[in-house]
């Protein structure tokens, strides 16, 4: 009874248009104040209990490097790197702009923050290169879903602390889906730029290539410096984001100067404002999340599914249906909160790798991110072109469907995802 209350609530919230923190939390309290015994001074020391997660330290700094990265000069350097090494081939300029995505990608850990910072310089110089508006809008709004999957990643971090995964194991399992998506995309773009005849760059010499590189290292060493540190044992995900985001402040200030000191404040303002935003979702999801885990409910659903016989695959292919439906009409971080804790002891009851798992979850919510009504990445695209929704999703759908395509080989071959972490542990 208690849970059908609660799901009720929520989705009554949710449609009369509240905010998803404020959906969780307030469904959450009516349930424990309703229908439990705890006492409203009990709750806040509940919601402090549950929010108080040493990893979730990591997010506020990832948050600042990602800023840092995003509002200095790191986006156009890695987009003149990726046109050196690309830009030559039929539809270059296209392939460019995603292998840039891959490149921020790895410093940014947003996927609207990619959009926006590929997006906003290179969808215009397609344009003028002469590929169709539709064409370079939905290239960059699939593109940009890398943000999420290639490390480091928010989404990633979330994921880990609710199911108490290795974030480092985690990261490592992203880097090979995250460079076989972005490939799948490069190949698809290069065939249909065969078929439609579309422009390539002239080829940049060998000293070009090697000049980009060299003006973007500063940015990819911010991957090295992550994954190397957890991985060589000198610090945890979470000392990690911090080293990170010292690293993003030194690089956009002092070495690539593209910040000035009074530019700081309005960036760790942004960098406040989404923290705040995030971690109230956050906070509210962990008070949802602890009202089922009192009522047992992901343990009876894992029974029951354990009493219904079902094979491994039915079980993703269900979450794979469910995600890609909530998908679209929540976003990435409140759909992990709330789907994690319910997944997860099922998950690990039929034999399901733990970060197997935690890779296709994420590919499901970057098909979310594509997916209307409430894809973020249709949202920027759409600022950012000045199309309408209507014509951003028309633009991105050829793209989603190769999305959808690497989702089940992702899903269904386990590898792609463990084998990076296995060979690194």
């Amino acid at each position: 009874m208690n849970t059908l209350v609660l799901f009720v609530l929520l989705f009554v919230f949710m449609f009369m248009g509240m905010p998803v923190g404020v959906a969780l939390g307030l469904s959450s309290l009516a349930v424990i104040l309703g229908f439990t015994n705890d006492s409203l001074a009990s709750l806040t020391l509940k919601i402090y209990e549950t929010s108080e997660h040493y990893t979730l330290l990591a997010i506020p700094f990832f948050i600042v490097g990602g800023v840092f990265m995003t509002t200095g000069g790191v986006a156009r350097r890695m987009i003149r790197f990726a046109n050196a090494c690309v830009g030559h081939f039929p539809g270059g300029l296209a392939m460019a702009s995603v292998l840039a995505c891959m490149l921020f990608a790895a410093v940014s850990g947003s996927s609207p923050a990619t959009v926006v910072a590929v997006g906003s310089i290179v969808i215009a110089g397609m344009v003028k290169a002469g590929y169709s508006k539709e064409f370079a809008a939905g290239v960059i709004c699939n593109a940009g879903t890398l943000g999420i999957l290639i490390p480091p990643s928010i989404v990633l971090v979330v994921y880990g602390a609710v199911t108490e995964t290795s974030v480092g194991a985690l990261f490592l399992a992203g880097i090979l889906p995250g460079i076989l998506l972005g490939l799948i995309l490069m190949v698809a773009i290069y065939w249909r730029a065969r078929v439609l005849n579309l422009p390539r760059q002239p080829r940049a010499s060998m000293n070009e290539v090697l000049v980009a590189g060299r003006q973007s290292l500063w940015g990819l060493l911010l991957v090295v410096i992550i994954l190397g540190g957890i991985y060589g044992g000198v610090f945890t995900p979470t000392e990690a984001a911090a080293v990170a985001a010292v690293y993003a402040f030194v690089v956009a200030v002092f070495i690539y100067r593209d910040l000035k000191w009074g530019d700081i404040p309005g960036v760790l303002l942004e960098s406040a404002k989404v923290t705040v935003m995030l971690m109230f979702i956050i906070a509210n999801a962990l008070l949802f999340a602890h009202v089922l885990t009192t009522e047992r409910i992901p343990q009876q659903i894992a029974e029951s599914i354990a009493g219904m016989g079902m094979a491994p695959w039915q079980f993703l292919l269900v979450v794979n249906v469910l995600l890609l439906i909530a998908g679209m009409f929540m976003e990435p971080t409140g759909i992990i909160l709330i789907m994690a804790p319910i997944l997860f002891p099922i998950a690990e009851k039929l034999g399901i790798d733990p970060v197997h798992l935690g890779i296709i979850m994420v590919v499901n919510l970057e098909i979310g991110m594509v997916t209307p009504p409430v894809g973020l990445n249709l949202f920027v695209t759409s600022g950012i072109t000045h199309m309408t929704i209507g014509q951003v999703v028309r633009a991105a759908l050829p793209w989603t469907l190769l999305l959808l395509l690497f989702l089940i080989v992702v899903t269904y071959v386990p590898w792609i995802s463990t084998i990076v972490p296995q060979l690194l542990h």
